[in-house]
């Protein structure tokens, strides 16, 4: 078993600390959090063992949890990947890409892995239907959540968008090509609602909508390409695939079939994919120690999550022009 330590113990922290202690991978060592009185309070309320400074919790571990706010995440990735430790980071991986940047070059040089939280290549719909997507053409997302003070430090793209960048990124093989965006701020400092449309050399194109004031919570993708549509409820943890084949020559009375203006005749097929309910949460940091167990890529490098945050900004400068 890995000894692990986290460093936060905020909303987000506390899950994280709950679930590496059921881990059967992992001996929660302990945690850390800049505010004495919330982690003195979490200590006794839960039993986890609190340290007073961040060198000593490092000094006692194998890996190290980041799950501080996204400003703080370079200075603690940078200390305990110095130490030695292997680090796992709360999306986004940085505040920059030139922090994420120095954050993948120290892993190399210092010879620890690193894996970056996100967490929706883990959601179980997805996990269904990965395999089936390929080469997808059109991509849309819509991820809309109910107001929630927490996050509105960050635009509504670092907050929620990165997540729909970075699964996007992980099935579509090719580079980013051009990207258009608006965003509006109605609340917060900085947009709280935004559009993308991403434009790759393939010719795929996913345009991407996120909302932080909306009055419902909804998390879903679809995927279109060649006769194939799929469809991926992040928030459900539902998916559905309409796929579309050669019409048989005496359908059937059930079968539907279309046919287009030349005359050509497809049978649509409807499925739903057997979705296995999971915590992704804990599959995320469990991946994570197989990772450093069997010396393995980590499921969600620090690189693709650079990738994911270099598109991010992308979207956030389109909004300053």
């Amino acid at each position: 078993m890995l000894k692990v330590g986290v460093l936060g113990a905020g909303h987000l922290g506390k899950i994280h600390l709950r679930l590496l202690q059921q881990s059967d991978k992992y001996e929660l060592v302990g945690f850390y959090d800049e505010n004495q009185e919330n982690a003195e309070r979490i200590s006794k309320e839960f039993g986890y063992k609190n340290f007073n400074t961040i060198a000593k919790l490092i000094h006692a571990v194998d890996v190290i949890d980041i799950v501080t706010p996204t400003l703080s995440h370079y200075k603690c990735a940078k200390v305990a990947i110095k130490s030695g430790k292997h680090i796992f980071i709360e999306k986004p991986i940085a505040n920059t890409v030139e922090e994420a940047e120095e954050i993948i070059a120290l892993a190399k040089e210092y010879n620890v892995k690193g894996q970056v939280g996100h967490v929706e290549r883990f959601n179980p719909a997805f996990i269904a239907t990965k395999n089936m997507i390929e080469n997808p053409m059109f991509i849309e997302t819509h991820r809309l959540a109910e107001f929630n003070p927490r996050g509105t430090d960050v635009p509504v793209v670092l907050d929620l968008m990165i997540h729909d960048i970075d699964a996007i990124l992980s099935v579509v093989n090719s580079k980013v090509k051009n990207i258009n965006a608006s965003g509006v701020s109605v609340i917060s400092e900085t947009p709280d609602i935004a559009n993308a449309r991403i434009e790759f050399e393939n010719g795929c194109v996913a345009n991407l909508t996120a909302s932080r004031i909306s009055m419902k919570n909804m998390r879903k993708t679809r995927f279109f390409q060649k006769d194939a549509y799929i469809s991926v409820d992040f928030l459900e943890k539902k998916c559905e695939v309409v796929r579309m084949k050669d019409a048989p020559e005496v359908p059937g009375d059930f079968d539907m079939i279309l046919q287009n203006a030349e005359g050509v005749k497809k049978q649509i097929y409807f499925t739903n994919p057997e979705v296995e309910q999971n915590n992704a949460i804990l599959d995320e940091l469990n991946s994570f120690a197989d990772a450093i167990n069997n010396n393995t890529t980590p499921v969600v490098t620090l690189e693709q999550a650079t990738d994911a945050l270099r598109v991010a900004y992308q979207i956030i400068d389109c909004f300053k022009k």
